[in-house]
């Protein structure tokens, strides 16, 4: 009989931020899979579970799959964790989730945080629908896609490194300067900012923005 993969949704800052069930099964399976052991062993370590953990990023993907399958087939259960939130979206998973289906080889989701929802929440803004693009490209194709959010109607929400969100608001200023828009960096955590807007204002008051932590970009819809 085979295994169970569990995609386990993990703190996206606050290391209190995690289920119960989480914690269980984090506990009780054979291994875990996880892109960073560093980061992984941080929260293993906080909540005293003492487990492998094997290295999988979108790196090693390809060639990890069928080690992890040739497990799952044997009968042992696997979890799957990012570095914060869920799996899956914008980090690997995708591919070994596609394999286990193709398997017939059973996935439980274990809910949890998830930067991309706690964002939108906190922007401010209405909520109805919205288009999610992930990172955004830092060359290639770049200027076409937020040529293409800037004149999307719905909200838009995608990733940002610290090190280009100068760059995306002097983008955005150039294409969109009126549209409202709220960056959103080190979420649950200590420091936690939310800066509302528009695009124009928050240009203006740039030197009050730190530039520290992952930010998630809301981007509102045309009211």
């Amino acid at each position: 009989m085979s295994g169970v993969l569990y995609l386990v949704s993990t703190p996206i800052g606050n290391l209190e931020d995690i289920s119960q069930r989480a914690i269980s099964i984090l506990s009780t399976v054979d291994f875990i899979l996880c892109e960073d052991t560093r980061e992984s062993y941080k929260l293993l370590n906080h909540y005293g579970i003492k487990k492998q953990l094997i290295s999988y990023h979108s790196y090693s993907e390809d060639e990890k799959i069928p080690f992890v399958l040739d497990h799952l087939k044997a009968g042992k259960s696997i979890a799957l964790i990012s570095d914060s939130g869920t799996p899956c979206i914008s980090d690997p998973g995708s591919k070994l989730v596609k394999t286990c289906i193709e398997h017939d080889i059973e996935i439980k989701p274990i809910p949890g945080p998830n930067s991309l929802i706690a964002a939108i929440v906190l922007s401010g803004f209405e909520i109805k629908n919205f288009y999610f693009e992930g990172f955004i490209p830092q060359k290639k194709g770049r200027k076409k896609l937020l040529e293409e959010i800037c004149k999307r109607k719905e909200m838009t929400v995608f990733f940002e490194s610290p090190f280009r969100i100068e760059k995306l608001l002097r983008e955005l200023n150039e294409l969109c300067p009126e549209r409202e828009i709220a960056l959103c960096r080190e979420l649950t955590k200590k420091f936690e900012q939310v800066t509302r807007g528009k695009v124009s204002d928050l240009m203006k008051d740039l030197k009050n923005l730190k530039l520290k932590g992952e930010f998630v970009v809301v981007i509102n819809a045309l009211k």
